[in-house]
């Protein structure tokens, strides 16, 4: 099943790796793995939730199965920690001096055993992430068989199609408060619109490619980004194929030149982000419209490690000459404490 927008598909037709069927017809839930691997699950009904307001709020009503029973907040461990983030942090400002790219992202995935496999819903998670951290791009897809199991609470827009009109909405800057931005919040978003354009250029018909909105403030629970916007015209012929061709994986969460910070990433990370900093979200092939989230503030399931089903989490920060190593791995500490405690806490009693 997959639930967005207040929308619940169920009854999976097929699932396929090709973007092209995405051009073809149904409603698609889409997940897509920042190293590149594509789930695309078709489904035979679409209903609206059942409750008024729906959305992830209703979780618990659509499906009779598993609650969501979380792992211990100190259960949780890091791909990187912090002496290893900082030193990532500082080989990537070498980086910047020696001219090889102007922004990175730096991320970590943390992990969890699930304390109760047969108790872990993502859908269920869904719930409660609407309850604690409500987001504008929260959704699920939950395709066991396909081992794909994913809740998020992303803020970030990926990219929305309307008919021939498609827009982005990079998210670059971020602090508790208005207060905490800087200056270097600013220049790394606008030289991530920079990048986004450049990317939507690619599919997008010459001179259509505007900025409507350039690092607008947006509230979050229990934080502050930048957001821009960025939308254009997409030109005959261009479709899914062609629009993840050039824009993924998303801009903001790679960095510029996106093939530099694609390859500095590579040496630095230790583990693979998996549906983190991918694309999470639904195209309804039928009316030319899509939504596609970023993956980030996601969750999802790994039921095949060797060491027993693990939950895993992802948080990240952009990387520039002047980055702090400090201030990094507290804005990457920031970004994941409130929606590990809302995973983490006990079940509600019934």
């Amino acid at each position: 099943m997959a639930r967005f927008d207040g929308l619940v598909a169920t009854g999976l037709l097929d699932v396929t790796d090709d973007p092209a069927a995405l051009d073809g017809s149904g409603f698609w839930a889409v997940v897509a793995d920042f190293e590149g691997r594509l789930t695309c699950a078709r489904f035979a009904e679409v209903r609206p939730a059942r409750s008024a307001g729906a959305g992830p709020q209703a979780a618990g009503t659509e499906t009779a199965g598993p609650s969501w029973v979380g792992p211990a907040r100190t259960a949780w461990t890091s791909s990187l920690d912090r002496d290893g983030y900082l030193a990532g942090v500082r080989r990537i400002r070498e980086q910047i001096a020696a001219g090889e790219v102007y922004q990175a992202n730096l991320c970590r995935v943390l992990s969890a055993p699930l304390p109760d496999p047969a108790r872990a819903d993502v859908d269920a998670l869904t719930a409660r992430l609407a309850r604690g951290n409500p987001a504008p791009y929260a959704g699920t897809v939950r395709l066991p068989a396909q081992g794909v199991e994913v809740a998020t609470a992303s803020p970030e827009l990926f990219l929305e199609r309307e008919g021939d009109t498609v827009r982005s909405g990079p998210i670059k800057g971020t602090g508790r408060t208005e207060d905490d931005l800087l200056e270097k919040d600013f220049a790394e978003n606008v030289m991530i619109v920079d990048l986004v354009r450049n990317d939507l250029g690619r599919i997008c018909a010459t001179g259509s490619v505007t900025v409507p909105d350039l690092c607008a403030v947006e509230k979050h629970p229990g934080l502050v980004h930048l957001v821009s916007t960025v939308q254009g015209r997409l030109r005959p012929g261009a479709g899914w194929p062609e629009a993840m061709a050039a824009t993924f994986p998303p801009g903001s969460v790679t960095g510029a030149p996106k093939s530099s910070a694609l390859r500095i990433i590579r040496a630095l990370e230790t583990v693979p982000r998996g549906p983190y900093c991918g694309a999470v979200g639904w195209v309804d092939a039928d009316r030319r419209r899509a939504r596609l989230a970023v993956g980030i503030r996601t969750f999802w399931l790994d039921r095949d490690d060797p060491a027993g089903p693990q939950v895993r989490f992802g948080t990240g920060a952009g990387i520039t000459w002047g980055s702090d190593p400090q201030r990094e791995w507290d804005e990457t500490e920031l970004k994941a404490a409130r929606l590990l405690a809302v995973a983490s806490e006990a079940p509600t009693p019934q």
